[in-house]
């Protein structure tokens, strides 16, 4: 191949590999897909940690605090945020649950009022 063709062949594979990469969109998981929703663990989850909560971003912001979360076979600590308020909702937190012999994970989430 001659140095032209070499460098058209490389800009056209560059120009296609990054129209196939536009549609591609790697967004955090939102807050309430966090759970284990696979058979209760055994293990109990931890007491919870303390947490300092900065200053709300804006006015009637809602503190939502962390929890223990079940991941890689382990307790893993998700720590708090602040969330917009959402008109006609209210906040269900994070909790487990004893279930037989172990403990179920229920996320929390906005519940319409």
């Amino acid at each position: 191949m001659s140095k032209p063709s070499i460098r058209f062949f490389t800009l056209g594979a560059a120009a296609a590999l990054s129209l196939a990469l536009a549609g591609c969109v790697v967004a955090p998981a939102p807050y309430g897909s966090y759970g284990y929703y696979g058979e209760p663990v055994s293990v109990a989850p931890p007491p919870p940690q303390v947490e300092y909560m900065p200053a709300a971003p804006a006015p009637g912001w809602l503190w939502i605090g962390g929890f223990w979360s079940w991941r890689a076979n382990r307790h893993v600590w998700v720590g708090g945020h602040w969330e917009a308020p959402r008109p006609g909702y209210r906040w269900v937190p994070h909790q487990w649950q004893r279930q037989g012999q172990g403990w179920r994970e229920r996320p929390g989430y906005w519940n319409r009022r």
